[in-house]
């Protein structure tokens, strides 16, 4: 098995009071390749100014997380296929609602990935669901959550 690390690091600045709750959410997540990514709540959960718009929020991550993994397995089966990818973009979506247990949880990801071809190989509609289908099954973020996850693929853009 692999060990999988980040750090997360928030620091309350001297000047901040803490047990009035109005202090800034902004913190740092750091990768083991030695990236820095300025995170914070989101304002839909904790209003401005405690939140910072301008960074990666965990809902925002999560629903990353589960888009890049399905792309990632998504262009390993297209490459094993023989089709030529130029581009793939996915404008994934994830919902916040109050789940069966009455618990807030991101309830759905709905995955949109619209991929452009090259090459004299293209996949028929038909394969193109085929290796989406694939992807997700084998997408190990999609297979570690209780969340929905769906996938819509945008056929041309």
């Amino acid at each position: 098995m692999s060990d999988y690390v980040a750090r997360v690091h928030w620091e309350r600045k001297p000047d901040q009071p803490f047990t009035d709750n109005r202090y800034s959410r902004r913190h740092v997540w750091q990768f083991d390749g030695g990236l820095s990514v300025p995170a914070s709540s989101a304002p839909q959960s904790v209003p401005l100014p405690q939140s910072d718009p301008a960074c990666v929020d965990p809902e925002e991550a999560f629903v990353a997380s589960l888009a890049s993994c399905h792309m990632l397995w998504f262009l390993s089966l297209a490459a094993k296929a023989g089709w030529v990818v130029d581009d793939y973009r996915d404008d994934a979506v994830g919902v916040m609602a109050r789940n069966a247990d009455g618990q807030l949880a991101m309830t759905r990801v709905t995955l949109r990935p619209a991929v452009v071809f090259g090459g004299p190989t293209q996949p028929d509609a038909q394969q193109l669901a085929d290796v989406h289908h694939r992807a997700h099954e084998a997408c190990y973020i999609a297979n570690s959550v209780k969340t929905e996850v769906r996938c819509e693929p945008v056929i041309g853009r």
